[in-house]
């Protein structure tokens, strides 16, 4: 990607100046990405997605005024198809499940390195369920403490091996190594998933997949 005009736009809301600073900086000097706009909290996150037009949103969580959960939730509600990437200091329980129920693609700690968060953003852009490796055990450990019937849903096995490394935090790229598979047959697993076990997003499915004990 040679121009901005190329470049994948991401909106990013984080409260911490020096941080957002050096996000966009970040973000720029990269070759795929360009920060449309940078904001300290999310008041009017509707309207200023609709100004700016982002094609991706990375997105603090602890901001005053709103909190990135209810920003990710009232995006999906009028942008169900904009992709999150939620950027975070804590690694609770509770805030990783309310971000990913909010709709959030992904949950990156902001102990990452640069190349982690740029991967990160294009992973969910591309549609992948990014999850920090501690994290991704934490959403393995907690579903699998639920008790739930067996889904019908007919996933084949190369689906449920594509499901089981999502469930891991592999990226599309990672679990097409993985199987000896391209990009694109990773992706057609997806759609496949979604579409039998009725899920938006691979968070979702993910959750799902655990939850009736497909994985």
């Amino acid at each position: 990607m040679d121009s901005k005009e190329d470049k994948i736009k991401v909106m990013l809301f984080e409260d911490n100046s020096h941080l957002r600073e050096s996000l966009t900086i970040l973000i720029d000097s990269s070759d795929a990405f360009v920060c449309a706009a940078a904001f300290p909290d999310a008041g009017r996150i509707i309207s200023d997605i609709t100004e700016y037009a982002p094609r991706l949103l990375l997105m603090d969580i602890e901001m005053p005024r709103i909190s990135g959960i209810e920003a990710s939730k009232l995006v999906k509600k009028t942008f169900p198809d904009l992709p999150i990437l939620m950027l975070t200091a804590f690694d609770d329980d509770d805030r990783i499940f309310q971000s990913l129920c909010a709709g959030g693609s992904g949950y990156l700690l902001k102990d990452s390195t640069p190349d982690q968060i740029l991967d990160a953003l294009m992973d969910t852009y591309q549609g992948a369920s990014v999850l920090s490796p501690s994290v991704a055990k934490r959403v393995v450990r907690f579903f699998h403490t639920y008790k739930a019937g067996s889904l019908q849903c007919n996933l084949t096995e190369k689906e449920k091996e594509t499901l089981t490394h999502l469930a891991d935090g592999k990226s599309y790229k990672m679990i097409a190594g993985a199987l000896n598979i391209t990009l694109e047959t990773v992706k057609s697993h997806m759609k496949n998933i979604y579409r039998k076990l009725h899920v938006n997003n691979a968070s979702e499915a993910v959750a799902k997949a655990i939850r009736h004990r497909i994985i």
